[in-house]
């Protein structure tokens, strides 16, 4: 069942809001649900309030999520449905519209439905989970298939011309080579040069001693973005020749998460987000699995805002890059790289060696290929 169409006023007055009430008169019976449906939704958006219209009100009671999905579901047509569904989730951050197994089944897989579903795995049934992880393993692969790319050429080593390779991609192009093995082939009368044969050049390796990586990931609710670039990232670096990925996740605790590092889905799902955060304790941890300093990257993903010892942090840092580590601070790891971050505790951080910033997966895979060729 959806809602009846109302007459011209009435839908004018559902399309402009409350605001509108005034010269197009009030609603009734399901338009007025509707109405109510549309309100708890675009309510939310601040604009709203820049504009001086009232929003939120919904007296004298508030809609719950499970109300409004089943409301939407019987006063709307399925088109407008599923454009709700997807504005809760993407547009206003209305996480717990995914725990309800056909939204989630309907809305395409994106980043920003990959965030839903990890903020509020812990709220779904096992039917919902297991639509759940096909999401995740959707994002993920999209994710993979990019982030692969950016690693390969930031480890690839530079071209050697003495050496062919019968890997054909545009990177290993030859030209050189090309022209001069095909001139036999050129037509003066049409000025063209016919190519038979491509050629394409080998690389030599950047790396053949082993270097250890350690992915210290803050599990806070505000570094979900961050969380899921980290555990994709992780995937990407653990079969490089030479590299051993560690990946840690904390908020009060520490949870060793490496023997999943080549599933990122099975990791992802595992994550718990939010909670409080002691960065000191991770750190710690870190230096419990440092065996060789001076071929040891530890990688931080935080906002820094400590909620443990932010002095036992920075002599912990400290005692790292003394020792030979490279220590390196993200206040953001994912596509954008726009950080919100304590710069207080990051500048004390910068002061006792570590490198702090934020970057993009390309971004920290070339910046741990550059640690390594030194």
């Amino acid at each position: 069942m959806s809602l009846a169409i109302p007459d011209a006023l009435q839908r004018w007055r559902l399309l402009l809001g409350e605001a509108s009430q005034g010269a197009l008169g009030g609603l009734a019976g399901e338009a007025l649900a509707a109405d109510a449906a549309l309100e708890w939704l675009y309510g939310r958006d601040p604009e709203r309030a820049l504009r001086g219209e009232r929003s939120g009100g919904l007296e004298p009671s508030q809609l719950t999520t499970p109300d409004w999905i089943n409301d939407v579901h019987r006063l709307f047509p399925q088109e407008v449905i599923e454009r709700l569904e997807r504005d809760a989730v993407e547009r206003y951050g209305i996480t717990e519209v995914v725990t309800n197994l056909d939204v989630l089944e309907r809305i395409p897989p994106s980043q920003s439905l990959l965030r839903a579903v990890l903020q509020t795995k812990h709220l779904m049934n096992p039917d919902v989970l297991a639509a759940a992880r096909r999401i995740v393993a959707a994002v993920v692969r999209q994710l993979l298939e990019k982030l692969a790319t950016e690693v390969r050429q930031a480890f690839a080593g530079p071209r050697d011309r003495r050496r062919r390779s019968s890997l054909k991609i545009a990177r290993n192009f030859d030209f050189v080579r090309t022209l001069r093995g095909n001139l036999a082939r050129w037509d003066r009368e049409r000025g063209r040069l016919f190519v038979e044969r491509l050629h394409f050049m080998s690389r030599s390796r950047r790396h053949v001693q082993r270097w250890d990586l350690i992915l210290l990931i803050d599990q806070s609710g505000s570094m979900v973005d961050s969380v899921i670039h980290s555990a994709v990232m992780a995937a990407c670096l653990w079969n490089l020749p030479g590299m051993q990925t560690r990946l840690v996740a904390f908020d009060t605790s520490v949870v060793d998460l490496t023997q999943d590092v080549a599933d990122p889905v099975e990791l992802l799902m595992k994550v718990q987000l939010g909670g409080g955060t002691d960065i000191a304790r991770a750190v710690a941890y870190a230096q419990s699995c440092v065996a060789n300093p001076a071929r040891t990257m530890i990688v931080l993903v935080s906002d820094f805002y400590e909620g443990g010892d932010a002095g036992e942090l920075v002599r912990r840092v400290q005692a790292l890059v003394q020792a030979g580590c490279r220590v390196l601070g993200l206040a953001a790891l994912d596509a954008d790289a726009r950080p919100n971050y304590d710069r207080e505790t990051a500048a004390r951080l910068v002061k006792v060696g570590a490198q702090v910033g934020a970057m993009t997966p390309g971004e920290l895979a070339g910046w741990i290929a550059e640690k390594v060729k030194q």
